[in-house]
């Protein structure tokens, strides 16, 4: 991964943004990483495996459109011999 400080970068935005292309650029202030910069792809990738982070609710808190869900699910029927397991 490239690195780079915010000075260079600024000075050679062009440069960088091409680079961004192939791989993050780091861009780091006083030593330090201050942030990233990265092509559509490597965003746009980033904004799709968040959508498949946890969400945690209090249970007070649940919005309505999910405590339906779960309320109204039902087990698949193939799975119906694993209720035997939990009644042992």
């Amino acid at each position: 991964m490239v690195q780079v400080t915010a000075t260079e970068f600024a000075k050679n935005f062009g440069r960088y943004r091409e680079e961004a292309q192939r791989e993050p650029v780091a861009i780091t202030s006083h030593g330090r990483t201050s942030g990233y910069f990265v092509s559509p792809y490597e965003y746009a990738e980033l904004v799709r495996l968040r959508a498949f982070e946890r969400r945690v609710y209090r249970i007070e808190e649940l919005p309505e459109n999910i405590a339906q869900a779960i309320s109204e699910a039902e087990m698949d029927p193939k799975h119906e011999h694993r209720n035997a397991l939990l009644d042992k």
